[in-house]
């Protein structure tokens, strides 16, 4: 199954979703598709980060142009955002994967039973305690950084020449 069903790529190039009607080439009519270029420049990641990503499957384009690019929606791009904040906190692609098969299961939790929601938000829950304690070990880092920085600087002005 398409993982955007109701998004279709006219004879003319066209993004359709449910109720659009003709578009633009590469856009739907109310603007909701992007090609991956702005994608990039609004997620600050390159092409190809984006483009592996996709190869690793923790993001599917919502169509493709009759011309084959990539189209993404806002939900994808939000999507990506995930992934980035996720990748210097050192969590690795299977764990991205993880997280974010959790969260689209919440988010469309109709058919979860109580204790399926509950064993998702636990899931979450896991990933929001390690960010926390990464972040905690990164403030641990920069505060060191920024000692080593004060005593560089302390040294330059003792004598100036810095030897």
């Amino acid at each position: 199954m398409k993982p955007y069903p109701n998004v279709r790529v006219g004879i003319d190039g066209a993004v359709r979703g449910p109720h659009s009607g003709r578009g633009r080439k590469g856009t739907d009519v109310d603007g909701t598709h992007m090609q991956i270029g702005e994608v990039a420049a609004r997620t600050e990641l390159s092409l190809r980060t984006i483009r592996h990503y996709e190869e690793a499957g923790l993001v599917v384009p919502s169509a493709r142009s009759q011309g084959g690019f990539r189209l993404y929606t806002e939900r994808d791009v939000e999507r990506l955002m995930v992934i980035r904040r996720m990748k210097p906190l050192g969590f690795s692609l299977d764990e991205m994967r993880e997280l974010l098969a959790a969260t689209d299961a919440l988010d469309t939790s109709a058919g979860l039973t109580g204790d399926e929601r509950d064993a998702l938000l636990e899931t979450v829950r896991g990933f929001e305690t390690r960010a926390a304690a990464k972040i905690e070990e990164l403030r641990v880092q920069l505060s060191r950084a920024e000692d080593f920085a004060a005593t560089l600087r302390s040294r330059l002005g003792d004598d100036g020449a810095g030897t």
